[in-house]
């Protein structure tokens, strides 16, 4: 079979220094060439070949080189490609990835497929990953920063962030990533500091509030250690919470009072059928509400402009529960397939 050309591009390579190269990605190799003269030379100076290769990307193992790929190969030879930019970096590590598993055509649809996928971890803690980012050695690196002639001291990017939790496993994809990124922020761990960032919050679109951007500054905020609540505790029957667990997933809500939105962990139980909602800054695994099933609609929302109820330009994935006490719960999932799976699954237990 002849190799097809995918993509070619001037890219770094290390070996025990830095070098421009022009690379070449081929069906199960990656060809590299000199750069003599502005031209690449005609013989590839060297090849990776991607059978049993393993890629890490964000690579993170060099400080000052935040757009590395890292490729092992299976005999243990380390590559460290850098990029030029966050997206070319993201464009390269998804072709030699597919090229990679070229043989094994489902999990390059899977790889696909989680590029942009929603799929928070079940027991996930702000707290620890907060904690995780404060560390010394592997946390996220805090720098100076220019933005508008201001200096910023101890700040990090958007894009840093996301790259820190991919990293580290907490996201799979950055569509993941920036959506814990906007829950650290509405928790008050993080915030926005700078032209940029700060005016991204005043987005309607919960999705686009932080900034997956290497010119978007955040720090830590100053409360972030403490995050002390002086809410009143909401307790629940035990009964109501007894019953067995049918579906549990992170979706988006609209509170009732000031009618911001946050990501909740929603969990559904039937006999007897009820929907709690949790927030995942709290360690207590306590309910920050919830309600009985029983006499419940529950119904898709128009996905073409903002629906009646729904504050802010929140549109799409959108669907509604209203119970027997009349009371409006609007709630968005992060797919059409996710709101069909959560409509279907709450309607018998009304």
């Amino acid at each position: 079979n002849s190799c097809e050309l995918l993509q070619e591009i001037s890219l770094g390579h290390v070996v025990r220094n830095w070098k421009v190269r022009w690379f070449v990605l081929l069906q199960d190799k990656l060809l590299y060439y000199k750069i003599e003269g502005g031209k690449k030379e005609p013989s590839p100076k060297g090849r990776i070949l991607l059978d049993g290769c393993t890629i890490t990307c964000p690579c993170l193992e060099y400080e000052n080189r935040p757009l590395l790929i890292k490729l092992k190969t299976k005999t243990n030879t380390d590559y460290f490609l850098e990029c030029c930019s966050r997206e070319e970096r993201d464009s390269w590590a998804l072709d030699i990835t597919g090229a990679i598993h070229a043989g094994h055509p489902v999990q390059v649809q899977e790889l696909h497929r989680m590029k942009n996928s929603f799929k928070l971890l079940e027991n996930i803690s702000l707290h620890n990953i907060v904690e995780r980012m404060y560390d010394s050695s592997t946390g996220i690196k805090l720098t100076r920063n220019l933005d508008q002639g201001n200096r910023y001291k101890e700040t990090f990017t958007g894009s840093a962030l996301v790259d820190w939790l991919i990293s580290n496993s907490f996201a799979v994809s950055r569509f993941e990533a920036v959506t814990l990124a906007s829950m650290l922020m509405d928790e008050n761990f993080i915030r926005p500091v700078g032209v940029r960032s700060t005016e991204a919050t005043r987005s309607s679109d919960p999705s686009e509030k932080f900034l997956d951007d290497s010119t978007a500054l955040y720090m830590f905020a100053e409360s972030s250690k403490k995050n002390t609540s002086s809410k009143e505790e909401v307790h629940f029957n035990i009964s109501e919470l007894s019953g067995t667990i049918v579906k549990q997933g992170f979706l988006v809500k609209q509170g009732h009072k000031r009618k911001n939105w946050k990501v909740r962990k929603f969990v559904l139980r039937a006999d007897p059928g009820f929907l709690h909602y949790y927030d995942p800054t709290k360690e207590d695994n306590k309910p920050v509400g919830g309600f009985s099933l029983r006499g419940c609609l529950v119904s898709a929302l128009e996905d073409n402009g903002v629906p009646a109820g729904v504050k802010g330009n929140v549109q799409g994935n959108l669907f509604k529960i209203i119970t027997k006490n009349d009371i409006h719960y609007y709630i968005q999932a992060s797919s059409k397939a996710e709101r069909v799976q959560w409509i279907e699954a709450i309607k018998p237990l009304t």
